[in-house]
């Protein structure tokens, strides 16, 4: 097929879905389909319904239930793959759409989303506008600049027989030009005003109009509701509707979207059409004319302190009130962080290799930025609690409520911090200088250090950040990779780790029921061994009085995944899961230490420690990336 043809089949598509016909044909239309008259609201809410949604229940979602408690969680998959961690965020905006798409009090309200830079407002309309683009296309009146719904044309007194014949409710009135049209062109016979077939587009400014901040000094309404053409005025009145041009945001963006981008830089004033746009579904006309009826989705967006600012003046309180606020903090979920910056790296032609880990290590960083200090925990233990895992406290069997770290955090948690866009950039310059086409770690850690230094921040924040890189989040990376090697030293760390997790389940068991075990070799009853059991528990801190109420933890929880129906293995309960990791890690270190650091291996040593390296490329590590991590272990994981 040649470009031509291709060409060529696609003008013929389109103009096959092209429509241009009377308002009678059109009613004829809106017999077959009602729902090419939804109002602006329910048609985005149906685009993103269409996509579908998983709900997700806390009792069959352990990571749900631990991170949301008992709230059901929706995931819409119109924004699963590009945004992550708001999961509640999206939900409120969903509920916004859901409740003025049937007509609620939502439906006259402004969608306001606030929250730090680089949480992703911009992108959650951007994603909202591009939604619109992709729903089926509407009719409208020909040559009408605010493409409005051919419905408008229908008389007062006719409205209520038509309503019932279509089963639809209509609403609305003509625009000054549309009306002028209609007497002049169509000697008042609405039923032949031509209707044409049309779609929504950002970049034609087809149902979508977008309003950008402007200076206080030189605001002009006409941006937002079109003005009049002076060139016309010798030729017509300033009341003629000839005269006016409706090219105004709130003109293009009717029956789709209006875009306020950083909506309380503007004055007040400038903003006082928002007022009758959305209470009253109407906006000004240029000049000396009558109201136009809008149908719109008005969202806007800005900095935390402008809003503040902007609530803080109690003469804004006729804005406020037709406010919907929606606030859209950074991602606190290490899992969901990381995918954001997969994302984006995937969306960039950057070539190189990334060791494993890396991405998790900066994401680590960005998080305890964003978290709160707690009086219960340290920040690292935190944010694993958020990111769903099961943390005991150090020696007892006392679980550590995420519901309780929440409540002391307040609702300040994740409106503050380095962004995603700090984090990215620091990636991005550890790619750019990396000479080998080659990150790990390391080298992303350094990078972000050198960026920290360089921020416009107060010196505590500061120093607060590059204590969590040089310290937290380093010290953490060195467990990490210490129990990353162990895993490539002891080929099958797997299996071993399994048979340490089932025997230890084994004789918890028989301790709390008191019962004795069967040797599966000799077939001997034995008495559950405690010393082993302690051997395992106290890599976890579990204190010989609270070993008792540890292992009836884990025991009830195999019990429950078991009347789940869940995958019982080594990994499903965390605590023991850390435990068993670290036994074995304990085991080997030595061992671990003498074939890392040693100078000169004998031939058998050689062999284990090329088979390690073999293992470490397999887990995704390329060959600069294994120098790199070895030497780096050799020299401050087993120093002597």
């Amino acid at each position: 097929m040649n470009f031509q043809t291709i060409f060529d089949k696609d003008r013929a598509t389109r103009n096959k879905e092209e429509f241009e016909g009377t308002l009678v044909e059109y009613l004829e239309i809106l017999k077959e389909n009602p729902d090419f008259a939804k109002l602006s609201h329910k048609r985005m809410y149906d685009t993103i319904i269409e996509k579908g949604y998983e709900v997700i229940k806390p009792e069959d979602d352990a990571r749900v239930r631990k991170i949301h408690g008992n709230q059901i969680i929706r995931r819409y998959n119109f924004f699963k793959n590009d945004f992550f961690g708001i999961d509640k965020t999206i939900m409120k905006i969903m509920n916004y759409f859901s409740s003025a798409a049937m007509k609620g009090e939502e439906a006259r309200q402004v969608l306001y989303f606030v929250g730090p830079v680089g949480s992703g407002k911009s992108s959650l309309v951007e994603a909202l506008k591009i939604a619109l683009e992709d729903c089926q296309p509407i009719y409208a009146l020909k040559g009408c600049p605010m493409r409005e719904e051919p419905l408008h044309l229908i008389p007062k007194h006719l409205r209520k027989e038509l309503e019932e014949i279509l089963g639809i409710p209509i609403e609305g009135d003509l625009c000054p030009i549309c009306r002028y049209r209609l007497k002049e062109e169509y000697h008042g016979e609405y039923e032949k005003f031509q209707v044409i077939r049309t779609d929504f587009s950002i970049r034609s400014r087809k149902g979508i109009g977008v309003v950008p901040p402007v200076d206080p000094n030189n605001q002009d309404t006409s941006v937002l509701m079109g003005s009049v053409d002076i060139s016309k005025l010798d030729l017509y009145p300033e009341d003629d509707p000839r005269a006016l041009s409706l090219n105004g945001a709130f003109n293009v963006g009717n029956r789709g979207i209006v875009e306020f981008i950083e909506v309380f830089k503007n004055d007040v004033e400038y903003l006082h059409t928002i007022i009758t746009a959305t209470q009253e579904k109407s906006i000004p006309s240029p000049g000396k004319g009558s109201m136009i009826y809008f149908d719109g989705i008005i969202l806007a967006h800005s900095n935390e302190s402008e809003w503040n600012r902007f609530k803080s003046d109690h003469t804004n309180e006729a804005i406020l009130d037709r406010i919907v606020k929606v606030e859209v903090p950074y991602c606190l979920e290490l899992n969901e962080e990381l995918k954001i910056y997969q994302k984006i790296l995937k969306t960039s032609t950057f070539d190189a290799h990334i060791a494993p880990h890396t991405m998790e290590i900066a994401s680590m960083f960005a998080i305890l930025t964003r978290l709160e200090p707690s009086a219960k925990v340290d920040p690292l233990t935190k944010l694993k609690i958020y990111n769903g895992a099961q943390i005991v406290e150090q020696g007892t069997t006392v679980r550590i409520d995420i519901t309780e770290l929440k409540e002391e955090a307040g609702t300040r948690e994740g409106l503050s911090g380095a962004s995603t866009r700090f984090t990215i950039k620091a990636i991005d310059n550890a790619i750019a200088n990396s000479e080998t086409g080659c990150i790990n770690p390391l080298s992303v850690l350094e990078a972000l250090i050198c960026s920290v230094k360089e921020m416009d921040i107060s010196e505590d924040e500061k120093k607060r950040y590059l204590n969590f890189l040089q310290d937290t989040v380093r010290k953490e990376y060195n467990k990490t990779l210490e129990k990353e090697i162990t895993k490539a030293f002891i080929h099958s760390f797997r299996e071993q780790a399994e048979s340490l997790f089932n025997n230890y389940l084994d004789h918890a068991e028989a301790f709390l029921n008191q019962s004795k075990l069967k040797d599966t070799a000799t077939g001997e009853l034995l008495h559950p061994d405690e010393i082993f059991m302690r051997s395992i528990e106290e890599h976890i801190g579990v204190s010989e009085s609270s070993a008792k109420g540890f292992r009836q933890d884990v025991t009830s929880y195999m019990f429950y995944l078991i009347r789940k129906g869940s995958k019982m293995d080594y990994t499903c309960y965390e605590p023991l899961k850390d435990a068993v990791e670290r036994k074995l890690t304990t085991s080997v270190r030595e061992l671990s230490r003498i074939i890392t650091k040693a100078k000169v291996r004998d031939e058998e040593q050689d062999k284990k420690y090329n088979a390690m390296v073999q293992e470490l490329k397999v887990n995704g590590y390329c060959d600069h990336c294994c120098d790199v991590i070895l030497k780096y272990a050799a020299n401050n994981l087993w120093k002597d």
